[in-house]
């Protein structure tokens, strides 16, 4: 008697690890986001690939120099919603220790098809 399984694992593999989920761009620019409001990278590093208030949101949000004496943030979740075409509104996450943050940017799609964040705002504790 055959026994057909219903699976998505590769031939041989025995452990219970899911096929990797593709990412999409609200992924991408939660962690560049993070990088820059937590000093890791510096704001111009974004400078093209934000529009309206954005880049002065980052600027705003941004430390003036590195943060090496705390703890390193992690994106914890990251989700999205499409409120219309072209347009990703999403969240994140964020753990720095025991603290929890809210990071919050919008993302809108230009006529050359490439994603620029338009909004950015942070609730909670800072990472």
């Amino acid at each position: 008697m055959s026994r057909t399984r219903n699976t998505t694992r590769p031939p041989g593999r025995h452990d219970q690890r899911r096929p990797h989920t593709p990412r999409g761009p609200h992924d991408w620019f939660a962690e560049r986001l993070l990088a820059v409001v937590s000093g890791q990278r510096p704001v111009h590093s974004l400078l093209g690939l934000t529009v309206g208030p954005a880049y002065e949101q980052l600027v705003t949000l941004a430390p003036t120099g590195p943060l090496r004496e705390r703890l390193r943030p992690v994106l914890r979740h990251c989700g999205r919603s499409h409120p219309g075409p072209g347009v990703i509104e999403a969240f994140a996450r964020i753990a720095t220790g025991e603290r929890i943050s809210a990071m919050a940017f919008r993302l809108e799609q230009g006529p050359d098809l490439r994603w620029r964040c338009a909004a950015v705002e942070i609730r909670g504790p800072r990472p």
